[in-house]
């Protein structure tokens, strides 16, 4: 049970607290350059240099992702059927958006046609965003699973009882990260060029970042 893919999905994952970082950075940069752009243009064009060198940095940081994916379907799938589907939808969706970014990323420094870029970054935000609602389905009913399981226990078993809640408060925190993710690709997706720069920059950013640090203590619960 510990393979070399093991091993190597395990190498890349060290690498999560510095993308939360660097995505604090390009986000907050992001916000900052709106905020001045028009009061001090000079400035907002740092900002804007920030961003888009933390945000190139982040899918290079991301390299090889995909693999947790696989490696979870191929380890863990679920313990039922039902379980074991949304695992591979959920899990597929995931997968599609780290590989597909490769490309993306590739493209924005140009090693690849720079015109490859507006295709993959919408199937890779789409394919996040399908991946993310199998998740949010899968913790829901984890949720309600844990709810009846605790009013099964009774008061019989504080210990037992204690460690259903705190699941079940991960999970909560797993769904509204999930959620704010969702609603980030879903603003790519289809307004990214049809509403005015404030729906972006603002809300864009304002979700993105909800989400990274809203998965914050579900990566420090793993370590």
């Amino acid at each position: 049970m510990n393979d070399k893919v093991d091993k190597l999905v395990i190498f890349l994952a060290k690498r999560d607290g510095i993308d939360k970082l660097v995505k604090t950075f390009q986000y907050v940069s992001k916000l900052v350059h709106y905020k001045i752009e028009k009061s001090h243009p000079d400035y907002a064009g740092r900002a804007k240099q920030w961003e888009v060198a933390a945000g190139l940095s982040r899918k290079a940081f991301r390299s090889g992702r995909f693999l947790t994916g696989f490696n979870t379907l191929r380890r863990s799938p679920g313990h039922t059927p039902g379980y074991r589907l949304l695992a591979v939808l959920a899990n597929a969706g995931e997968m599609v958006y780290f590989f597909f970014d490769h490309f993306l990323w590739l493209s924005r420094i140009g090693v690849l046609d720079a015109r490859l870029a507006r295709r993959m970054s919408f199937v890779s935000a789409f394919g996040e965003s399908f991946g993310y609602v199998f998740f949010i389905i899968a913790d829901l009913i984890m949720i309600g699973d844990g709810i009846r399981e605790e009013r099964r226990i009774g008061d019989g078993d504080g210990k037992a009882v204690g460690k259903i809640r705190a699941e079940r408060v991960m999970r909560l925190m797993g769904v509204a990260a999930n959620e704010n993710n969702v609603k980030a690709h879903i603003y790519e997706i289809m307004i990214i060029d049809t509403q005015p720069y404030i729906v972006k920059a603002v809300i864009h950013g304002i979700i993105t970042l909800l989400n990274g640090w809203g998965g914050y203590n579900r990566c420090i619960d793993t370590v």
